[in-house]
C-alpha cells in the first residue's frame, strides 16, 4: 500500500511516524518528489492539494482529507469521479473546536474582554452577572462539530438552539432547519456561532441581512470559514451597535493582509485559523482504519457527497 501525502503543512514527518505505527505495511510517500511512478498510488492524505493533481494517480482507491472542511478538495474543477473522498472525523479535532467555541461563548457570556481592558488600565469595576440559563447561543451548522459544541454548552447550562439544512434532533437543544427556521434561530441567538460547512447555498451567509434579524448587542463567532462571512457587512454592524463584538478565526484571504481594517478594529478579536487543528498521533488511528476498510473492499467512513458538497 502507497499512500501520497499532499499538504503545505509542515507536520508531514509526524504524519509518516504516526502512520506507520499504525499501518507498518504503508509505504508514506511526500508530494511532489515521491510521487512517482504514479500508477502505484493507492491513497492520498490531502489539504487543498494543487488544482488537477488528484486526477493525475490513475489507482487511487481513496482521497481523505487532513482535516474536517473538505472546500479545499471539491473546489478542484478536475476531482476524479468515483473516488470516494473522505473527511476527517477525530477526538482531537472535534475537541479542539469544542474547547474553542465554549472559551469564546464565555468570554462574551462573562464580559470578561471588558474586565481585562479594565484591569490593563488599573479600573476596579463589576459588571452584573448574566444568569446561564438565559443565555441564547446558537450555532449554525448542526454537523460532528456543530454537534458536539451544543452538547458541551448545553451541559454547562446555557439554552443551546441550531439550526442546520435539514431537520436534527439533539437532547437539550432547540433544533431548526430550513430558511424560515433559519430566521427563527438567528433572531434570538445573543451569542451566534457559525460552523456550517462551506457551500454554493452558505457562502456569505454572515450578512448584513442576518445581522439585522439577530437582537442588538449579539456576538458573532465565526470559526468554520472565511467564505461564510460577508467582510464589507461586519464593520458597519459593529459600528452601529447592532452586533457588540466578533471573533474570527477564519478570513476569505489567509494569512489575513496586514492593511485590512480589521487588525485595528476594537470590537474584533482574530485568531490564525487555528479553532481546531488537526493532532497527527490522534487522527492516524481514523485515517489508518478508513485505509483497512478500503482494503476488506468496504467503502471508508465519512465519505463526503460532492452534490451537497460535504
Amino acid at each position: 500500500m502507497r499512500l501520497l501525502f499532499i499538504s503545505e503543512w509542515d507536520k508531514a514527518d509526524l504524519w509518516r511516524d504516526s502512520l506507520q505505527a499504525e499501518l507498518p505495511e504503508l509505504e508514506f510517500r511526500l508530494w511532489p518528489d515521491e510521487a512517482e511512478p504514479r500508477d502505484e498510488i493507492d491513497y492520498a492524505l490531502v489539504w487543498k492539494p494543487p488544482a488537477g493533481v488528484l486526477r493525475s494517480f490513475p489507482n487511487l482507491k481513496a482521497i481523505l482529507s487532513l482535516g474536517a472542511g473538505i472546500d479545499g478538495i471539491l473546489c478542484d474543477p478536475q476531482l476524479p469521479t468515483g473516488v470516494p473522498v473522505s473527511r476527517l472525523v477525530d477526538r482531537c479535532l472535534t475537541q479542539g473546536m469544542t474547547e474553542y467555541v465554549v472559551y469564546w461563548t464565555i468570554h462574551y457570556h462573562r464580559r470578561l474582554g471588558e474586565y481585562a481592558a479594565d484591569m490593563a488600565e488599573g479600573r476596579w469595576r463589576n459588571f452584573l452577572q448574566a444568569d446561564t440559563e438565559r443565555r441564547r447561543v446558537g450555532i449554525l451548522g448542526l454537523g460532528e462539530l456543530g454537534r458536539d459544541s451544543a452538547r458541551v454548552l448545553n451541559a454547562l447550562g446555557f439554552r443551546v438552539l441550531g439550526w442546520s439544512r435539514t431537520p436534527k434532533t439533539i437532547d437539550g437543544v432547540e433544533c431548526f432547519h430550513g430558511q424560515a427556521g433559519l430566521a427563527d434561530m438567528v433572531s434570538q441567538s445573543e451569542i451566534l456561532v457559525c460552523l456550517l460547512p462551506l457551500t454554493a447555498e452558505t457562502e456569505g451567509i454572515l450578512d448584513a441581512g442576518l445581522f439585522e434579524q439577530m437582537p442588538d448587542g449579539s456576538f458573532l463567532i465565526n470559526c468554520a470559514r472565511g467564505g461564510h462571512l460577508n467582510e464589507a457587512d461586519l464593520i458597519p454592524a459593529l459600528d452601529g451597535g447592532k452586533l457588540a463584538g466578533a471573533t474570527l478565526d477564519v478570513f476569505s484571504e489567509e494569512p489575513l493582509p496586514g492593511d485590512h481594517p480589521f487588525w485595528s478594529h476594537p470590537k474584533i478579536t482574530m485568531t490564525p485559523h487555528m479553532a481546531s487543528l488537526t493532532v497527527p498521533s490522534s487522527a492516524a488511528a481514523y485515517v489508518a482504519g478508513n485505509i483497512r476498510r478500503v482494503e476488506r473492499g468496504e467503502a471508508p467512513l465519512n465519505v463526503i457527497d460532492p452534490e451537497a458538497g460535504y
